[in-house]
Parts: structure tokens; C-alpha cells; sequence
């Protein structure tokens, strides 16, 4: 009889402090994070620095309620999984070098994971994959479409050529004069308001399935300002569903695009502007009369978390990847 299998992940790859204990790659122990957006708000974003030392002065409570929750010891702990990277160069050292002390001091496995590969495989704590799957990934820093062929697999397809998604979102917000971070507060702001302003949808070439918000953001940009010159006034609701519509028919589109192309068994979404009600009501409607069916994670799986840390790492550490002692924080690391 197989035993069990209990893996630890440590996420702190920006500005969340998280740990988190799971059983057998889907059953989550424990999942605690320890949120910092009330430390960056004055500043509009957040500020690497601050991130770092609130992930050090965070890291041992976040780590024993970690346990206390999960109600296991260190006994039965197989291995410790670890965000390596992509992400802020400080604030990801915090958490390797928290793991790998801890790796050492309890002499247990250790295993590097990419952080995309985390909110990828947040979906799995809710459904099974099937394969061939493609993954669209949404958030602050990146925006890309993502073919698996099987566990561990990850081919990159199409990736934003200029901002990410989630950038622009918050780059938008701030020109409304909205709280950071932005994204939510456009996502209720479009709601309220009509697609009434013209603004552009970045198609690229014929085929493409890259993406392109860079353009769009300076066209918002250009709306305000010319507006201001005029002393006209602007409804924000207006400009908030405006830009969302556009940022929601690419990323919708391309996805659907991708999907029929490379024939895959599901869709998933992930990271996150996953939790965006526009985005996901847009896919739910496109995937709806097709037979793939589209998984989108619970919106606190769509957040940086360390479960989905722990659900990837799981499966490498099945195949048998383990990272050595020299493992260090990589804020460039590369999918694959």
C-alpha cells in the first residue's frame, strides 16, 4: 500500500508570505498567507525592499500556523518545495534560503518550483488534468498561453510582447486615481459602466497568438488626457468596462484560438486576473458550446498562495527533480 505523501511549499515571490502543507498533491492542510497590500498601498505598488523585510519578519508565524493547521509533524514531512522564481530578487531569497535551512536542519528533500508553474497547477487542487491541456496565465507580471502535453511539461505558445496584462490593469487604474492594487477595483468599476469609448484590440499578425497591451494602455492614457485639455469630463465606469472589454476579447480569443488549434482535452486559467468576473464570464460563455471543458480556479487560488507551490512541487518531486544546495533566488527563470 502506497503511503502518503506530504509536501511543504513556501511562496514569496512578491509581496505575500505564504506556507503551506499538502497531502498526496491535492488535499490542501493548510494554506496560510500573510497579505502586505495594506504596507504598499501608499506607495501605489509594491516596494521590494518592504516586500523583503516583511516576508523575514513574517516567515516564522506564517510557518507554524502552517503546521498547527495542517496538525502534522515534522516526521511526516517528504520534502519542501520552493518558489525559485520568477519574481522580486529579495523577497524570493527570503523563502529560498528559509527553505533550504529548513531543508537542511530537518534533512529532507528539497525542490525548486516556478512560480507560473504554481498558479498552473493551483487547478489541480480542484480538478484532475487531462491531457493535452492549455494553460492561459494572467497576472502582474505576465500573460502567456501554455501547452501541456503531460505532467511537468510546459511549452510556451503565445506571451505578451510589451506590458502583461495585470500591468496594465494597475498602470489604468492609476490614471482613474483608483487604490492599488488596481485591477479589482476596474473589474467593479466595469460593471457600472458601457463600452462607449473606442479604444484598440491588439490582434498582431494573422495566426498570432502573442499579446500586446502596451498600446492599449498609452490609447487610455491619450483618451484621459485629451479629455482633461478639453475640459470634458470622462465617465470613469465608461473608460473601466471600455479598457476591460478590450483586454477580455484578446485574452478570450486567443485562448479559443489556441484551444482549437492544438486540439487539447481542457482549458484552464490561471494567476491573478483569473479572478477577474469579466474575464471569467467572458470564457465561461466562449467555452460553453464546445466539448472542452474550461477550469477556473476558486478566487483564493487565483492569488499567490504557497498550496499551488506545494501542488507543483509535488510533481516533480515525483519524477524525481530535487534542487541542490546551491539553489538561489532566479528572477528571470524561464518555463520549461
Amino acid at each position: 500500500m502506497k503511503k502518503n505523501t506530504y509536501i511543504m511549499g513556501i511562496e514569496t515571490s512578491c509581496d505575500e508570505t505564504a506556507v503551506a502543507i499538502l497531502k498526496n498533491g491535492t488535499e490542501v492542510l493548510s494554506n496560510v498567507v500573510a497579505s502586505q497590500i495594506e504596507s504598499h498601498k501608499r506607495f501605489g505598488g509594491v516596494v521590494p525592499e518592504i516586500a523583503s523585510r516583511h516576508h523575514v519578519e513574517q516567515m516564522t508565524i506564517v510557518l507554524e500556523e502552517a503546521f498547527n493547521q495542517a496538525n502534522v509533524t515534522w516526521n511526516q514531512i517528504d520534502a519542501i518545495t520552493v518558489t525559485e522564481g520568477p519574481g522580486l530578487v529579495g523577497a524570493l531569497l527570503v523563502g529560498v534560503n528559509t527553505a533550504k535551512a529548513l531543508a537542511f536542519a530537518k534533512q529532507k528533500p528539497l525542490v525548486g518550483v516556478h512560480h507560473i508553474a504554481g498558479h498552473i497547477y493551483a487547478n489541480r487542487l480542484e480538478k484532475e488534468f487531462e491531457f493535452p491541456l492549455l494553460a492561459l496565465v494572467v497576472s502582474g507580471g505576465h500573460t502567456e498561453l501554455v501547452l501541456m502535453r503531460e505532467h511537468g511539461n510546459y511549452e510556451v505558445i503565445g506571451e505578451t510582447l510589451d506590458d502583461a496584462a495585470g500591468e496594465a490593469y494597475d498602470k489604468v487604474a492609476r490614471m482613474l486615481k483608483l487604490p492599488y492594487p488596481g485591477g479589482p477595483f476596474i473589474d467593479k468599476l466595469a460593471a457600472e459602466g458601457t463600452e462607449s469609448v473606442s479604444l484598440p484590440r491588439a490582434w498582431l499578425e494573422e495566426g498570432s497568438l502573442n499579446f500586446s497591451f502596451s498600446g492599449l494602455k498609452s490609447a487610455v492614457i491619450n483618451t484621459i488626457h485629451n479629455a482633461e485639455q478639453r475640459r470634458e469630463k470622462l465617465n470613469p465606469e465608461d473608460i473601466a468596462a471600455s479598457f476591460q472589454a478590450s483586454v477580455v476579447e484578446v485574452l478570450t480569443e486567443k485562448t479559443f484560438q489556441a484551444a482549437m488549434k492544438y486540439d487539447v482535452k481542457q482549458v484552464i486559467v490561471a494567476g491573478g486576473v483569473a479572478a477577474n468576473k469579466g474575464l471569467r464570464h467572458a470564457l465561461t460563455k466562449r467555452f460553453l458550446n464546445t466539448d472542452i471543458p474550461l477550469q477556473i480556479p476558486p478566487i483564493h487560488l487565483c492569488t499567490d498562495n504557497a498550496a499551488m507551490i506545494a501542488a507543483a512541487g509535488t510533481i516533480a518531486f515525483e519524477q524525481g527533480k530535487r534542487s541542490a544546495w546551491d539553489l538561489n533566488a532566479n528572477p528571470s527563470l524561464v518555463l520549461k
